[in-house]
């Protein structure tokens, strides 16, 4: 089995007969996975999650994900399960059941379990899963999802910003990637894959900060290490800078 098939596999047996769909998302749909891609599942489910249930997902997922996965280093998993009268009709903010990503691993591991929470990110990853039609499990995915106004887009995408600089000294390169995604989306109204957002980026930004956002391009790409010491103060002023440019673009459109 591939490890799709294990996280498919897991998802089936922890909610049964109440799973609605799984559809993917993220760079698979975008313009096809990276070396280091996290390989992204919206599970839709006709009810809400247990705490039981949860606690199942966890510990499944920790056995099947990332550098830590139980039979050796694997590709991250990101797992959102939401329910479907949460998010069809849509309304903001949406509220998620469940969410595993390998940057919570530490959490998991100390027993924590997530909980239910309102979650504005859910408007990117429904309308990429909406775009890329790729139904893993049960019926398509216009057909389980609503789609997301576009001001709905908007605004839940400007609203990650606050975390995600809070996190760039830990996670630089996603951080970096991120932002030039958010600015992408905000200027062209489509979303992008991180790969084709830095290079939009690249190509409007001053000589000075793109060597920053070159090597998160580069890292994504698996053609070049990750390495930030050198470059750190760099990527700061870079986050700033791109901060700025989505405060201007979202600020333009409230006006």
């Amino acid at each position: 089995m591939t490890q799709l098939d294990d996280v498919l596999h897991l998802v089936r047996r922890v909610l049964g007969g109440d799973l609605t769909g799984a559809y993917l998302h993220g760079s698979a749909v975008l313009d096809g996975l990276r070396p280091s891609s996290d390989l992204d599942v919206l599970v839709v489910a006709r009810r809400r999650t247990t705490e039981d249930e949860r606690r199942a997902l966890v510990e499944g997922l920790m056995r099947l994900s990332g550098e830590r996965a139980a039979a050796g280093p694997a590709r991250p998993v990101e797992v959102t399960v939401v329910a479907q009268d949460d998010v069809r009709p849509w309304c903001y903010p949406p509220r998620c059941e469940f969410l595993y990503g390998e940057w919570l691993r530490d959490d998991f591991e100390r027993g924590v379990v997530p909980g239910p929470a309102v979650t504005p990110d859910l408007a990117p990853l429904i309308t990429m899963a909406l775009h890329g039609d790729r139904a893993l499990l049960g019926p398509p995915p216009a057909e389980v999802l609503a789609p997301v106004p576009h001001e709905d887009l908007r605004r839940a995408i400007v609203a990650g910003v606050p975390d995600l600089l809070a996190d760039l000294e830990s996670d630089t390169r996603n951080v970096l990637l991120t932002l030039a995604r958010v600015w992408t989306t905000l200027v062209t109204g489509t979303i992008r894959s991180k790969d084709a957002a830095a290079a939009w980026a690249l190509d409007l930004l001053p000589p000075g900060h793109r060597p920053a956002l070159a090597l998160a391009r580069a890292a994504y790409r698996g053609e070049q290490q990750d390495d930030w010491h050198a470059l750190m103060p760099q990527a700061r002023a870079l986050a700033a800078r791109m901060a700025e440019e989505i405060r201007d673009q979202a600020d333009g459109a409230v006006r």
